[in-house]
């Protein structure tokens, strides 16, 4: 269930971000949608050998590393050609994307003390839930200065 949430709302979270012209919102969109899809190789990888959970573990990090320098390397286009992102937009999709991150934690919150792929679904919801906070946050800095980012003019 957690996989199907993952991804479909990293796909309606995408257009969300577009909708609002929020980098916040296609950073975290794209977060879903690889968490969805790296939590699906986790779980098929569940009853293979150690070997290749270790193996699949590996892609995963090298997956999350690669996600992480595109969204850093939109940032700092963006940084240098900023748009207005619409708060409202980006505050209620924010707050949708945390429910649905801390009751995927929760449910997950048992797999905590597993091997790595284990850990990594329980990691991966409860890093979200935080990440999603900081997108509500950043709306609330947007309606609040009426600025697109904290070094804008």
């Amino acid at each position: 269930m957690g996989i199907i949430l993952n991804i479909g709302f990293g796909l309606c979270e995408i257009i969300g971000g577009f909708i609002a012209d929020s980098q916040a919102l296609k950073a975290d969109a794209l977060d879903f949608l690889g968490d969805g899809s790296i939590t699906l190789m986790g779980l098929f990888a569940l009853g293979w050998t150690a070997i290749a959970r270790s193996r699949v573990a590996l892609v995963q990090g090298i997956f999350l590393g690669l996600l992480g320098l595109g969204v850093i390397g939109f940032a700092i286009w963006r940084a240098m050609s900023p748009g207005m992102p619409e708060a409202s937009i980006m505050g209620v999709i924010g707050f949708v994307a945390l429910g649905i991150n801390i009751a995927s934690a929760f449910v997950l919150s048992r797999f905590r003390d597993g091997d790595a792929n284990v850990q990594a679904i329980w990691l991966f919801s409860r890093n979200d839930a935080i990440a999603n906070v900081a997108v509500i946050a950043a709306a609330g800095l947007v309606a609040w200065t009426g600025k697109p980012g904290p070094i804008s003019p």
